[in-house]
């Protein structure tokens, strides 16, 4: 089975709570063992799971990032299928809460790919879905800036992106594309109901395919020199007007 590695204090505790069967081995850092380590050790030592102290080069070796002190080698966090997706939609027919789905058309910045999925769960999404070719893995990287939202967000990647949108149409929800050239603003788009929101990717946007299967699309108005938001940043400003359109209908 492939290795994987999550690392950083909230990633790892996020791990050890929500799934620590994934969890082969903790690696600390020698001389150090502070609250929140402890915290770690507890955890991990109530799940049967080895730990190990390791120099910082090993850390700083194993996780190309900021560690803070810890790294956990698990078993792969894997991207979920076209399956895994349709259960998904089937579970969400007949609840309360109508569906609230993120769609990344052409993120490929493991970053960008964290801090949204973040925003997602912080806002209630029930999963986030980009293609399978030319997007961000599902590494260490992105689920590091997650701090625990890659173990809770379903990320589902999909081999034909344009099937996937009519099958959500089919589904009964409202694929919202954003686009800078619409004249239609976030502020007074239709956001009821079931909601599919597709971020393209920084410059180029969503793809042609992509756009002529959304439902409408929206930009968020821009007062200043700038002419756009870093994709992660349009998404969690895009999400949370949907969130608060909700909250206010209810």
């Amino acid at each position: 089975m492939k290795a994987d590695i999550t690392f950083g204090i909230h990633a790892v505790s996020t791990l050890l709570k929500r799934d620590p069967g994934r969890v082969r081995r903790l690696l600390l850092l020698q001389g150090r063992l502070d609250k929140r380590l402890q915290a770690l050790v507890t955890d991990a030592e109530s799940a049967g799971i080895p730990i190990k102290l390791v120099p910082r080069a090993k850390l700083d070796e194993l996780s190309q990032g900021v560690h803070q002190g810890v790294v956990a080698e698990t078993a792969a966090l894997q991207a979920g299928n076209e399956q895994d997706l349709e259960r998904l939609l089937e579970g969400l027919e007949g609840q309360d809460q109508p569906a609230l789905l993120l769609v990344l058309d052409g993120v490929t910045d493991p970053h960008n790919l964290g801090a949204c999925l973040r925003s997602a769960d912080a806002a209630g999404v029930q999963a986030v879905i980009a293609p399978r070719d030319k997007s961000a893995p599902l590494n260490a990287t992105a689920i590091k800036v997650a701090c625990g939202a890659a173990e809770a967000v379903p990320y589902i990647q999909v081999t034909n992106l344009a099937r996937t949108l009519q099958l959500l149409q089919q589904y009964g929800i409202w694929i919202t594309g954003t686009a800078g050239e619409t004249d239609v603003e976030l502020y007074d788009a239709d956001l009821s109901g079931p909601v599919a929101l597709v971020m393209g990717a920084e410059g180029k946007g969503m793809r042609r395919l992509t756009r002529e299967h959304c439902d409408q699309l929206i930009r968020i108005p821009m007062a200043g020199e700038v002419s756009s938001l870093n994709v992660s940043v349009a998404t969690g400003v895009c999400l949370f007007e949907i969130v608060r359109r909700r909250r206010v209908a209810t």
